[in-house]
């Protein structure tokens, strides 16, 4: 999928990266928490997220993340918008919800990627003993 396509699907506005509209991304993950974000994910291409400080930047920087989208209107800073495009990380923002902007890409059919140390699907692996 191109990012142009998750900004038509989320009715988006472009916020920095517009020349970076037509990179093809595989994957995404939605949080708020870029604790989670160092913690468990790996391998994603786009955040969504509705936080909007320089944290998340830098976090989608570390995480090779080359697409933020800010969902529930919020839109960041100036400050946030140049550090992004500093990075070379697209910005969009979108009035979705995030349950529904995850759900709009899945449908689409922008894959939820890897989450390092995946577990497998079991009720032992979930804690559950029998």
């Amino acid at each position: 999928m191109k990012i142009r396509e998750i900004k038509e699907l989320l009715h988006c506005r472009v916020l920095c990266g517009e020349e970076m509209l037509d990179r093809d991304v595989h994957s995404a993950c939605g949080s708020d928490m870029m604790s989670d974000v160092l913690a468990f994910v790996k391998d994603q291409a786009v955040l969504i997220t509705g936080l909007v400080n320089p944290q998340v930047i830098r976090t989608a920087q570390m995480m090779d993340i080359c697409c933020i989208v800010f969902v529930r209107g919020k839109k960041p800073s100036q400050d946030v918008i140049d550090l992004a495009r500093e990075t070379g990380i697209v910005l969009l923002f979108s009035s979705e919800r995030m349950y529904s902007a995850c759900g709009i890409l899945y449908q689409a059919g922008l894959q939820a990627g890897s989450v390092a140390g995946d577990l497998p699907n079991t009720g032992e692996a979930m804690g559950e003993n029998t």
